[in-house]
């Protein structure tokens, strides 16, 4: 006996329940899978570089971008390893909590550019413009920032243990609170640089003019390294430990 038509509905209403509760799932699905992957899709990381560009949350590696024009880029979160930014223009970038090990900043513009949270293991910004850079809580260890123009630059709780910061120029720098030990700093530029509260043990100032800094007291001294042509704030005296052995 065949089913009658009510019957046949009857029937047909649970599949369609759930074939309706299968799609709305999908949905569902598909919307979050949308929300995830979102940021990548915004960062748009295969975009050729220039000018504004947004690699945000991007991983690059090894890749050659001297001389670039790369002016208010973004690259906050990204993963930069190993580029090569030598004498680009990133004036105005952002790098906020990128990793940047092993890059290449050499004679780089990075006026304004902002490196909050970032680290950098054995990078170079060796003559880098860095004037008014934002590095604040940056971790940049054994990085080579010689001859860097850093002045205005904030730094301060930032990480630059066993860096090199030989003849920058930290000019009314904001250091409070950074970890300088075993940081060089010969023939640096200080007048005017806040060192309130820095860690400096094993710091090397040799030859450097520390006479026009701001906050350094004796204790800084006692732990740091200097010789006989360190100069120093009126009130503090140079260690009987100086200079260091090497």
């Amino acid at each position: 006996m065949r089913p009658s038509a009510n019957e046949v509905s009857n029937l047909a209403a649970p599949a369609d329940a759930v074939f309706v509760y299968a799609l709305s799932m999908l949905r569902a699905l598909a919307a979050t899978a949308l929300i995830l992957v979102a940021p990548g899709l915004r960062a748009a990381c295969g975009d050729d570089p220039g000018p504004g560009l947004d690699w945000s949350g991007c991983s690059k590696e090894r890749l050659v971008l001297a001389k670039a024009s790369l002016r208010n880029a973004k690259f906050e979160r990204a993963i930069l390893t190993g580029i090569n930014f030598i004498s680009a223009d990133l004036s105005g970038a952002n790098f906020a909590s990128a990793e940047l090990n092993r890059a290449s900043f050499r004679s780089a513009n990075l006026e304004g550019a902002r490196f909050d949270k970032a680290v950098a293991v054995r990078s170079n910004f060796s003559s880098a413009r860095l004037g008014g850079a934002s590095l604040e809580k940056v971790e940049f260890v054994r990085c080579n920032l010689s001859g860097a123009l850093l002045k205005g630059a904030k730094l301060s709780k930032g990480d630059f243990g066993r860096s090199v910061f030989d003849k920058a120029d930290l000019s009314d720098a904001d250091l409070r609170y950074s970890n300088l030990a075993r940081a060089r700093l010969s023939g640096a530029k200080l007048a005017g640089a806040d060192l309130s509260s820095a860690f400096t043990l094993y710091t090397r100032f040799h030859g450097t003019d520390l006479s026009g800094v701001k906050g350094l007291t004796q204790a800084q001294l006692d732990i740091s390294c200097g010789d006989a042509n360190t100069r120093l704030p009126a009130g503090l005296k140079k260690p009987a430990s100086w200079p260091c052995a090497e």
